[in-house]
C-alpha cells in the first residue's frame, strides 16, 4: 500500500512542478513579450509611432494570455480524460 502512496505523491508533485513552470513560463512571457514588441514595433515597423506600438504591444499580451488560457483548458480537459480512463480500468471492487 505504501508503495501505491508513493507513487500516487510522486505523480502529484510532478503535476504540481509542470502547472509552475508553466505559470513561470507564461509570467515571463507576459513581462517579456509585451514591452519587447512595443520597442521593436516603434523603432522597425512603424517608425517612431508609439500608439501603433503600443497597440502593437496590447495585441502581443492578449495573445500570450490566450495561449496561457487555451493551454490550460487542453491540459484540464486532458487530465479529466486521463481521470475517466483510470476509474472505467479499475475493477468494481476497488471504486
Amino acid at each position: 500500500m505504501s508503495g501505491q502512496a508513493t507513487i500516487a505523491q510522486t505523480t502529484e508533485q510532478a503535476v504540481a512542478r509542470a502547472a509552475l513552470i508553466k505559470l513561470l513560463f507564461f509570467a515571463a512571457a507576459l513581462a517579456i513579450l509585451p514591452i519587447t514588441s512595443y520597442f521593436v514595433s516603434s523603432k522597425y515597423i512603424w517608425t517612431g509611432n508609439v500608439v501603433y506600438a503600443a497597440v502593437t504591444a496590447v495585441c502581443v499580451a492578449n495573445i500570450v494570455l490566450i495561449a496561457y488560457i487555451v493551454l490550460s483548458v487542453l491540459e484540464d480537459r486532458q487530465s479529466l480524460k486521463e481521470a475517466e480512463e483510470k476509474k472505467l480500468s479499475e475493477p468494481k471492487k476497488y471504486r
